[in-house]
């Protein structure tokens, strides 16, 4: 019932292990080494614990590939982090994780996974049937990796299974998918399609799952998808930087009416700009940043969710996420506009003045009144200090090294590597007996064509991305002026 309290941790030092990669990226091989060895030499799955499969998942199974991948490169990018005598333990560890995971995907009538799983007994018998639609849609990039690195299908074929039994669930008239569903009968529990909670990084990995693995339905699936969301989730004016009308803005609407549901809107739909970036609608990822980066400016901090109508925050805490640095970080390595540096250090400034604490850094209980609670989500390592961290780091090898890197939803990055592209198996699903017939890849494209990368000219990058005239209407739109 209390909103702000995840059970997440699973007993298992999950921040050690999410923080991993933040250590290669920040260059610390020695301090790398030593969590490294400490996660081999202490951290056990066989544990009578109840967890939720996507956490687990992002958090843990994606950050011991993420560290495995980085001990294992031969080019060490990242500087000298390989391990003494390392014998792919961490791997071991990933699939021994991904093992105990595995029984949330027998028992469904759907293929859609049971969202919790005891990593001792498997489903526990009181377990509910009702999933949301990020959870059981974003498992594919991780297990994805671990199947390709293992040479075994299972893992990347139940968690394809559940994305594409999500996309068959989507309604005939708006192409948009629920945030619940039941995972026997496929009922959709919860008729709200938006990008925040419940369904954003199921997009996410519908595009990064194309980047990593090159298959051509993923892209097929998002490109519909992106087609959607503009269809029947963007608000206002046509084009970002021009023209008439209200700034555009992604709102909650009922996925077969495509009728407005609710005026709030959450923190983690500030993800979708640097989704854009990734597909190239970097003028709509400006004016959607904006409008996130002046709700920060009025509290200091993100509440999780703020109606936009009543210019209050719905509910008022900020757990200190990175959706907002991230797309921060895609949009300046997409610009080089100076803007973002500035939007960074206000980020910093906010989270030195208002959430230090003697021991690490604190949740905000309420970001008006900025009282504090007893708690730091892991992901603040492992994705809000590095995203911030290689803001302001130019010369980064993930900048300079001539690697191509990718993030997973939960910041762990991922070299985009060959390796990655051919699975050692021919038909990952049942029911397709010939892949010969498979369609020409289509292109990666932002449906909002009004908007493409070459629209931000040389000339703009040391102007504000945005029209100072439209910059007002957005603070004026959250109540800052």
């Amino acid at each position: 019932s209390n909103l702000n309290i995840n059970d997440v941790l699973g007993n298992y030092s999950l921040t050690l292990i999410d923080a991993l990669d933040t250590l290669a990226v920040m260059g610390n091989s020695s301090e790398f080494q030593k969590a490294v060895k400490l996660v081999i030499d202490t951290v056990s799955f066989d544990k009578d614990s109840t967890v939720q499969v996507f956490e687990a998942t992002i958090r843990v199974l994606g950050s011991l590939l993420s560290a495995h991948i980085i001990i294992t490169d031969t080019k060490q990018p990242f500087g000298d982090m390989t391990i003494k005598d390392y014998d792919n333990e961490l791997l071991h560890l990933a699939h021994d994780l991904a093992v105990r995971l595995l029984p949330a995907f027998e028992n469904t009538k759907t293929g859609i996974p049971y969202p919790r799983v005891n990593l001792k007994k498997g489903v526990p018998p009181d377990s509910h049937n009702e999933t949301c639609t990020a959870g059981a849609g974003s498992l594919l990039v991780e297990f994805g990796i671990l199947s390709r690195l293992l040479g075994d299908s299972t893992f990347e074929w139940v968690a394809r299974r559940a994305v594409k039994a999500l996309w068959s669930l989507r309604s005939n008239n708006t192409g948009l998918l629920g945030n619940v569903v039941n995972i026997q009968t496929g009922h959709w529990v919860g008729k709200q399609s938006g990008l925040g909670a419940g369904s954003d990084s199921f997009y996410e990995y519908l595009l990064k799952s194309y980047i990593l693995f090159g298959e051509k339905e993923d892209l097929e699936m998002f490109n519909a998808a992106y087609q959607n969301i503009q269809n029947h989730l963007r608000r206002g004016r046509e084009a970002c930087n021009e023209g008439e009308g209200d700034p555009p803005l992604y709102v909650n609407v009922n996925m077969y009416t495509g009728q407005l549901m609710n005026t709030w809107i959450d923190s983690l739909q500030a993800f979708f700009p640097g989704l854009q970036v990734l597909i190239g609608d970097v003028e709509d990822a400006i004016c959607l940043h904006a409008f996130y980066y002046a709700i920060w400016k009025r509290y200091g901090a993100l509440p999780e969710r703020y109606n936009w109508q009543l210019q209050a925050p719905d509910v008022p805490f900020y757990p200190l996420r990175p959706e907002l640095v991230e797309s921060t970080y895609l949009l300046y390595q997409a610009t080089k506009n100076p803007f973002y540096l500035h939007v960074g250090m206000d980020i910093l400034q906010s989270l030195e003045k208002y959430t230090k604490a003697k021991c690490g850094y604190a949740t905000l209980h309420h970001v008006v009144e900025k009282t504090k609670e007893d708690r730091m989500e892991s992901f603040f390592l492992s994705e809000t200090c590095k995203y911030l961290y290689l803001l302001f780091d130019e010369e980064n090898p993930v900048h300079k090294s001539g690697n191509k890197f990718m993030f997973t939803t939960e910041g762990h990055i991922v070299s985009v590597d060959e390796r990655f592209r051919s699975s050692l198996w021919e038909d990952i699903l049942p029911g397709e007996e010939d892949s010969t017939h498979k369609t020409k890849p289509t292109e990666l494209k932002a449906a909002n064509f009004s908007s493409n990368c070459n629209r931000v000219p040389d000339e703009r990058r040391y102007l504000l991305p945005l029209k100072s005239n439209y910059m007002r209407q957005i603070d004026r739109m959250v109540g800052l002026i």
